[in-house]
């Protein structure tokens, strides 16, 4: 039975990450200390040094040749059976799409095991629950989010081609991506360049038109600033308009003379002809309509077309910030279900070679995959860590832990509201991270033949608020970030009264 001390001892451990936390916070949100660029820059050095070093230091610690394999497959299988779930659920219903695959596989499997999981379960269970949740972190860095990230490459190629060659995708021969561009996300400004060759097939190079604005795209980062996503909305309206107003009508060549980069959406890919552009904000379509009220638009035609962008507005789900119309991802992903896309070695070589670019680029990878060839060596042949280099180590990473709380506190203090989704998106959000995954990991566990204290660790891990690192990759890829940034937040507010009551009733 657990005692009032024992519940007093893990609100103690956990309190003080509070403290940084709310500290941060109070200090963007109401003394305004901090500037978006000052937090920009403690955002950077916690993704790039603090937290890495962090990393390194626990994986580096632990010894890998005890790890509890049988926790991990348990956990493992978690995640593979809601992943299979979820492919299935895409595949064979309707209501299905990429894009809630993603997301939910993102809230109900992905939980902040290294900021909330270590002192959280040391304090719950003792000391023996760190290594678990260290070797959940190496998992988690190595492979799961891996996986996230190429699951993201793939819709982000998927919309590139369906965007760009909506009926001749499945003739591109080769997609090869310039080196500057590291993610086929919604927010990089990018182009293709297609040639055709001698058999028909089309070569196409991705170029990226300018550096996006900082975002960064790591599994620590926090992204202060927000950027116009790459145009969705505004091409259909422009698509909108070319079925109304045929391309011989003078309204269409006027536009067309006035805005030579607005080149109509889904126009076949010529010789070293630019098919993607930059024209993303919502102020140019309101400069189109103002331009066609001056040329004298037939007022039934110009109805017709409000009529129909209503109408599309009408039948969209997710809220635009701009024009006040929804838009409903599921349409989109009904219609990109249907795009013949290229071979399937095309694709394979495209997403490899963009996610090897985001790994490459990102600290934490070198962090987990140097943490763990260190402790290899090192717990092999019982090697001691020399005093320099350990203390280089620690002097870092003995701030990793406040200052990613911190970092999550400026997070916080820079949003508009903790809730930015609607509170019906925010209810199934946590009722799918806090109870979904829970119950998911106690029947794998089950099969796995997990008991007694362990039984509970593990449900305990799945019940942790959501990774941070789920949030950045949401926001990179303009995909549900207002869901997952609700998670996150929200998930840090009622993370202690949810894993009390956890932590009781399991032990009932």
């Amino acid at each position: 039975m657990i005692k009032g001390k024992d519940v007093y001892d893990v609100v103690s451990a956990i309190v003080p990450l509070y403290v940084a936390l709310i500290l941060a916070y109070c200090s963007v949100r109401w003394w305004k200390i901090f500037t978006p660029e000052q937090c920009a820059g403690i955002n950077r050095f916690v993704s790039v040094f603090a937290v890495p070093f962090l990393s390194f230091r626990f994986i580096s610690n632990n010894n890998p040749y005890t790890m509890n394999f049988r926790f991990l497959a348990a956990d493992s299988l978690q995640k593979v059976v809601i992943l299979v779930a979820l492919v299935l659920w895409n595949s064979l219903t309707k209501w299905g799409s990429i894009n809630w695959t993603i997301t939910l596989f993102s809230l109900s499997t992905l939980p902040n095991t290294l900021i909330m999981g270590v002192p959280l379960l040391k304090a719950m269970y003792g000391d023996f629950t760190a290594p678990l949740m260290i070797q959940i972190v190496v998992f988690q860095s190595v492979i799961w989010f891996t996986l996230l990230l190429i699951m993201y490459e793939y819709r982000g190629a998927k919309l590139l081609l369906s965007e760009q060659f909506p009926e001749k995708a499945g003739a591109i021969a080769s997609l090869r991506v310039d080196s500057n561009v590291d993610s086929l996300s919604d927010r990089k400004i990018l182009e293709t360049n297609a040639e055709t060759g001698e058999d028909g097939n089309l070569h196409v190079v991705v170029r990226s038109m300018s550096r996006s604005v900082s975002v960064a795209s790591s599994f620590t980062g926090i992204d202060i600033y927000s950027m116009e996503p790459r145009g969705s909305k505004r091409e259909r309206m422009l698509k909108m308009h070319e079925k109304s107003f045929p391309r011989s009508n003078s309204v269409a060549h006027d536009l067309a003379c006035a805005y030579p980069s607005l080149k109509p959406i889904g126009q076949s890919p010529t010789s070293d002809a630019n098919v993607r552009h930059a024209a993303n904000n919502r102020a140019g379509y309101h400069e189109l309509k103002t331009m066609e009220s001056s040329k004298g638009v037939d007022f039934a035609k110009e109805t017709a077309a409000s009529k129909v962008a209503h109408e599309d507005d009408e039948n969209e789900g997710i809220k635009d910030p701009v024009l006040g119309s929804e838009m409903n991802e599921s349409i989109e992903e009904d219609s990109n279900r249907m795009q013949e896309m290229p071979r399937a070695t095309v694709m394979i070589k495209l997403i490899l070679t963009m996610v090897w670019r985001n790994l490459i680029r990102n600290p934490n990878t070198y962090a987990s995959v140097s943490g763990l060839v260190w402790s290899l060596i090192f717990f092999r042949w019982n090697i001691t860590t020399p005093p320099i280099i350990k203390g280089s180590i620690e002097i870092i990473s003995n701030a990793g832990l406040g200052m990613a709380m911190f970092s999550l506190g400026l997070f916080m203090g820079l949003q508009p509201k903790i809730i930015t989704c609607g509170k019906s998106r925010a209810i199934m959000s946590m009722v799918i991270k806090f109870l979904v995954g829970p119950l998911v990991m106690f029947a794998t566990s089950k099969v796995m033949d997990i008991n007694g204290v362990l039984l509970r660790v593990a449900i305990l891990q799945a019940s942790l608020p959501e990774a941070l690192v789920c949030f950045v990759f949401a926001k990179e890829y303009n995909l549900h970030a207002d869901i997952l940034s609700t998670a996150v937040i929200f998930g840090m507010v009622v993370a202690v009264p949810v894993t009390i009551i956890y932590y009781v009733i399991l032990d009932l």
